[in-house]
C-alpha cells in the first residue's frame, strides 16, 4: 500500500509548441516500427518521430537531452509511446554505462497506484540524484544502468507525465498496456529484443510485478501457440521490494510490527490483543468474502474494513513516518525537489515532455480502489511466475511500515513452489557487501527473500550500494551471495 507524499494532481494541459503525438493502438501487432519517419523540430528540441501504419503505434522522442545522465557517450532517450486511442505514455529510457550493446534491459516502476516511476529515477536507483538541497541534479555512481540498460515507465495514464484517456482501474487491465508498451519499444529498438528483460518494482509493485510478469509469461505461450502476434519478452529476473501482495498476511504482519520491531514500539499489547480479535472478527471475513466473490463491491469494502480496523489504529497511535518508522510523521505537502525540478519549462522542454508533471495521480489511483484491486491478493500470480523459472527477489527494509518487513516474510514462506518446505524452514543468514553486514537472506532455486537494515521503504535510497549489487545479482539470473 502507498500513501504518496503527494498527492495533489496537476491540470493535465498541453504545452502545444512541445506536442509530438502517435497515433492510437488499432492492433497490437508485432511489425517493425518506423516505417514512417520524420524529425519534427519545435522551439529549443528536436524529437525524432516514428509511426507504423499497420499497428497506429508510434513513439516521439528526444535524444541525448543533456538532462540526468551526463556520463560522456551514455545515450539516453524520452519522450512518449501510444499505447491507445489519446494514450500517451511517457518513458525515460538510458543506456548501460558499461557494454551497453550486451547488458540486459530492465524496466522500473513506482507504485501507488498511480504514481510516477520518475520517483524511483531521482530517489532511488536513477542516474542522477539530488544532493544537500540541490537545484539540479548531480551523477549517482550507484545506479542500476552501470549495469543494465533502465527503461522508467510513467503508468498508468494520468501518472507523472503521460497523458490522455485512462481505461485502467487495476492490475489486470494496467498489464496489456505495459506489454504494448514493452512490444512497441522493440520495435522501434529492436537491438533490445533478445536482451534479458528484468522487471523492479515497490510498494504497489507487490500488485504490478506479478501481475506484469504473468501476463508477459501467458503472451508469450500465446505467441508460440500462435494467437497472438508479437515479440516474446525474455523475461528472467522479477524483484520487489516493500511490496503489498496480499492483505490476508500482511494485514496481521501490521500489527505484529507495530508491537515488535527493531525500532520504535508503536502499540502496547492490550492494543495488539485488541486489533488481533479485530482482524479476526472482521478484517479477515471480509478478505475471504472478497476471494470468494471476487466483486468489485466486496474487494472494495474489504479494503476499507481493513483500513479501519487495523490500519487506521495504528496510525493514530503515535507519531511516525509510515516509510521509515524512525522519522516523525512526514508531510504530506512537503516539496519534493525533483518534482520542483520536473515542473521548471526548459527541463520538460528538453526531455519532450508535453503535459505537467504528477507525481502521485488520484484520478488514476481512486479507480484502483473502485475495484477493490488492492484487497485481490497477487499471491498466485507470484507463484506463478517463480514456477515458471523466473528469478525473483522479495525484498523489504527493515524501519519501513506500511509494507513491512513481517509481512513480506510471511509472502515469501507463503509462495507456492517446489520448494516451499524448504524455503520456510530455512533460516536466515547474513548478507554481506564488501564484507560489510547489511541486511539477511535466504534462498531456495530461484527464489529469494532478503531482509535489508537501516532501510525505509525506498530501500534503493536508503543503501544503495546494496541495492546496486542485488540488482545485478538477481539480473543476471543469480542466487543471492555476500561479497
Amino acid at each position: 500500500m502507498w500513501f504518496p507524499s503527494t498527492t495533489w494532481l496537476l491540470p493535465l494541459t498541453l504545452a502545444g509548441s512541445a506536442q509530438v503525438l502517435a497515433k492510437g493502438v488499432k492492433g497490437a501487432k508485432g511489425a517493425k516500427l518506423g516505417t514512417t519517419t520524420s524529425h519534427v523540430k519545435k522551439p529549443g528540441v528536436t524529437y525524432k518521430a516514428f509511426e507504423h501504419p499497420a499497428t497506429s503505434v508510434g513513439v516521439g522522442y528526444v535524444n541525448n537531452s543533456g538532462i540526468c545522465e551526463t556520463t560522456k557517450g551514455v545515450n539516453q532517450y524520452s519522450g512518449y509511446l501510444s499505447v491507445g486511442e489519446n494514450q500517451n505514455m511517457f518513458f525515460w529510457f538510458f543506456e548501460s554505462r558499461n557494454n551497453p550493446d550486451k547488458a540486459p534491459l530492465s524496466a522500473w516502476f513506482n507504485g501507488g497506484p498511480g504514481c510516477s516511476s520518475l520517483a524511483g529515477l531521482f530517489e532511488e536507483n536513477g542516474p542522477c540524484h539530488f544532493l544537500n538541497d540541490g537545484q539540479d541534479p548531480s551523477l549517482n555512481e550507484y545506479s542500476w544502468n552501470n549495469f543494465a540498460n533502465m527503461l522508467y515507465i510513467d503508468q498508468p495514464i494520468g501518472v507523472g507525465f503521460s497523458y490522455g484517456n485512462n481505461d485502467v482501474n487495476s492490475t489486470d487491465t494496467a498489464a496489456p498496456y505495459v506489454w504494448k508498451f514493452i512490444q512497441a519499444f522493440y520495435d522501434h529498438f529492436p537491438r533490445y529484443e533478445s536482451r534479458d528483460f528484468g522487471i523492479f518494482t515497490q510498494s504497489y509493485g507487490g500488485h504490478y510485478g506479478p501481475g506484469f510478469a504473468s501476463y508477459i509469461l501467458e503472451q508469450n505461450k500465446a505467441i508460440e501457440a500462435g494467437t497472438v502476434e508479437g515479440k516474446k519478452i525474455n523475461l528472467v529476473a522479477l524483484g520487489i521490494n516493500n511490496g503489498m501482495y496480499d492483505l490476508e498476511l500482511q494485514e496481521k504482519a501490521h500489527i505484529a510490527f507495530a508491537y515488535s520491531n527493531p525500532y520504535k514500539q508503536l502499540i502496547d499489547k492490550p492494543t495488539r490483543d485488541k486489533l488481533l480479535e479485530a482482524y479476526k472478527s472482521e478484517c479477515l471475513p471480509a478478505l475471504q468474502q472478497c476471494k470468494q466473490t471476487q466483486t468489485d463491491e466486496d474487494c472494495l469494502n474489504a479494503a476499507v474494513v481493513c483500513g479501519e480496523v487495523v490500519e487506521t489504529p495504528i496510525l493514530e497511535s503515535s507519531d511516525f513516518d509510515v516509510y521509515d518508522i524512525r522519522k516523525p510523521a512526514s508531510d504530506p505537502n512537503a516539496p519534493r525537489t525533483f518534482s520542483n525540478y520536473l515542473a521548471r519549462p526548459d527541463v520538460k522542454k528538453a526531455i519532450g515532455a508535453s503535459s505537467n508533471y504528477v507525481e502521485c495521480g488520484y484520478l488514476p489511483g481512486q479507480k484502483f480502489d473502485g475495484t477493490g484491486d488492492l484487497a485481490r491478493s497477487t499471491m498466485p500470480a507470484l507463484s506463478e511466475v517463480i514456477q515458471a523459472g523466473v528469478n525473483v527477489l522479495v525484498w523489504a527494509g527493515t524501519a519501513d511500515f506500511i509494507c513491512n518487513v513481517d509481512g513480506s516474510i510471511a509472502v515469501a514462506d507463503a509462495v507456492d513452489f517446489s520448494g516451499h518446505n524448504e524455503f520456510k524452514a530455512k533460516a536466515l543468514g547474513p548478507y554481506k557487501v564488501n564484507g560489510k553486514e547489511t541486511g539477511q537472506f535466504k534462498s531456495v532455486d530461484n527464489f529469494h527473500l532478503l531482509i535489508v537494515h537501516n532501510s525505509g521503504h525506498e530501500v534503493p535510497q536508503y543503501q544503495p550500494e546494496t541495492a546496486l549489487q542485488v540488482f545485478n545479482q538477481i539480473l543476471q539470473k543469480k542466487p543471492l551471495s555476500s561479497t
